[in-house]
């Protein structure tokens, strides 16, 4: 398994976790970030979501899919980007920029993978 390969596979782990506790026990996570609880059933949806979008990263991952990787980086630097651009217009608690910085750090770590990759 390449190290790309490897980043997106630890990411799709994180993802099926995050989006379990998001599905089962969101309230728990939401006070660990001080962020206020609910009982809207979204949370649950993005819980749902999340985890299967961490099913796609580890069949990415276990095909080498280069392409998917390479997309993968786009999209979770724009989470950070979006998850901070919420937070700074008040519409989300700060905290929020800490999920999209896990993202950010992922894809950095696939990104600088991809390019050691390219070089040989």
């Amino acid at each position: 398994m390449s190290k790309a390969a490897i980043s997106i596979r630890v990411f799709g782990f994180y993802l099926l976790g995050l989006g379990a506790v998001l599905t089962a026990f969101p309230n728990l996570l939401l006070r660990l970030f001080f962020i206020p609880p609910t009982e809207e059933v979204w949370i649950r949806v993005v819980g749902v979501l999340v985890f299967n979008i961490g099913v796609y990263y580890l069949f990415a991952a276990q095909a080498e899919a280069e392409s998917a990787f390479r997309a993968s980086v786009l999209t979770r630097a724009l989470v950070f980007l979006a998850f901070l651009d919420f937070a700074l217009l008040g519409l989300a608690p700060p905290m929020l920029v800490a999920f999209g910085a896990v993202d950010l750090a992922g894809a950095i770590w696939t990104w600088m993978a991809l390019k050691r990759r390219a070089g040989r």
